[in-house]
């Protein structure tokens, strides 16, 4: 048997401690302690959001709320009526009646409507759409691709996903939010396989950054630039809401998405109200929820309970920092009646953003995702509205009974947590 040196072992030791360090100081340096000193209004602070985020705030845009099984029917109409461009861009799929459905009209549009139709999934996300329906979407002259799709030469980027779920149409109608093209997204969230979730229908001009998000991640796949004015036409006022998408992830510094929530935490003097299914948040933004309920304003947080979520492992994550939350006087409520899948957040009845983002690190450090920050009063009180409907499914946590939960429970939040940065 050959014997490998001593000095060969060391060499590769070192490179291996090396790389370790490597990484280590690349994700540290991307992650600095924010620190923000305030005492204007929200509103006086949106321009600084928009600009810290790297956005431009758009006026004249119509905004419209779309709740559960009621999106599809909303963008199925809006896909049939297309005439020049579509592009698609989505996270998690899985063959059913909505992939078929989904495939029977991009189909038609692309072979016999003559629309430019391209398709972006998740390489992850993405690989149950239904190998049939992709053979047809292709054959019929659809554009598919996936981002980092599972193989050697994606090694180093594997961990990043497309979290986005994000449509434009003729680049005149946009949709974020947090649908899957999942089946048990149908229905109205009236039991536990029909599951609750809110996006927006958009149209003016903000829709041109929406093709913005979507032209990043196809550039960086295809290397195709989509351009011209049946992508990015002159759009009038169709509205009064006040938005700009905020989705950009620049390299050494933390995310715009993560800087938009912090810093309209950090704003707010009358209430912070969270709706999202994965609520793992960082020391920064635990720091600024504390902080906000400490200065006397009503922080509220609802989640899916553990037995109504899709991954009890990130709700038992998620638990670990309740007892540090509610002794600093956030409201937690955990949603019942099915997986509450929506992701948004308002603050002082004037401000909101909703989108694909989840309030942890891997939304705010690690996928591409996008989110809508709506400087709209309207739109804020329609959302604190919904978060009142929910609360008839939800239970509020108390911290007196959280203290007593059995010792296996706490061990489970425990261990769950040593993993939060990757759920």
């Amino acid at each position: 048997m050959v014997q490998v040196p001593y000095w060969v072992i060391g060499i590769i030791a070192f490179v291996f401690f090396l790389n370790v360090v490597v990484v280590w100081s690349v994700k540290r340096r991307r992650r600095p302690r924010l620190a923000f000193e305030t005492d204007a209004d929200l509103r006086v602070l949106v321009p600084s959001i928009v600009g810290l985020t790297q956005g431009t705030m758009t006026v004249g845009n119509r905004i419209e709320l779309v709740h559960n099984g009621e999106f599809f029917d909303w963008l199925f109409r809006d896909l049939e009526a297309a005439k020049h461009t579509i592009n698609f861009e989505t996270f998690l799929t899985k063959r059913g009646q909505l992939t078929h459905r989904l495939t029977e009209i991009l189909a038609r549009k692309s072979s016999i409507d003559g629309v430019e139709v391209r398709m972006m999934l998740d390489g992850t996300g993405g690989k149950h759409f239904g190998h049939d329906d992709l053979k047809t979407l292709r054959k019929a002259g659809v554009k598919v691709r996936k981002y980092h799709p599972i193989r050697f030469g994606n090694l180093g980027v594997l961990n990043n996903r497309d979290h986005r779920k994000l449509v434009v149409i003729d680049g005149r109608i946009g949709y974020v939010g947090g649908h899957c093209f999942v089946d048990t997204w149908l229905g109205d969230a009236e039991d536990k396989q029909h599951f609750r979730d809110i996006s927006a229908r958009i149209e003016g001009p903000v829709v041109r950054q929406l093709q913005s998000a979507f032209a990043e991640n196809w550039i960086e796949e295809t290397g195709e630039v989509v351009g011209g004015e049946t992508y990015f036409p002159d759009l009038e006022k169709r509205g009064e809401r006040n938005a700009h998408a905020v989705w950009l992830s620049p390299r050494g510094s933390p995310s715009a998405l993560k800087l938009l929530h912090y810093m309209a935490i950090h704003a707010a003097k009358k209430s912070i109200t969270i709706q999202n299914p994965y609520f793992l948040p960082d020391p920064d933004a635990r720091k600024a929820l504390l902080a906000a309920a400490a200065r006397g304003v009503e922080v509220r947080a609802m989640i899916p309970a553990t037995e109504a979520s899709d991954s009890p492992l990130v709700q038992h994550a998620s638990h670990h920092h309740y007892g540090t939350l509610l002794k600093g006087g956030v409201k937690l409520f955990d949603y019942q009646r099915t997986l509450l899948h929506q992701k948004l957040i308002v603050v002082d009845s004037c401000w909101a953003a909703i989108g694909s983002t989840n309030f942890d690190d891997r939304s705010f450090e690690v996928n591409d995702e996008i989110s809508l920050a709506i400087d709209d009063e309207e739109i804020a009180r329609e959302l604190e509205a919904i978060f009142e409907r929910d609360l008839e499914h939800a239970t509020q946590v108390h911290l007196h009974a959280w203290a007593k939960r059995p010792i296996l429970h706490k061990l489970r939040d425990f261990g769950a947590f040593l993993f939060n940065e990757q759920l």
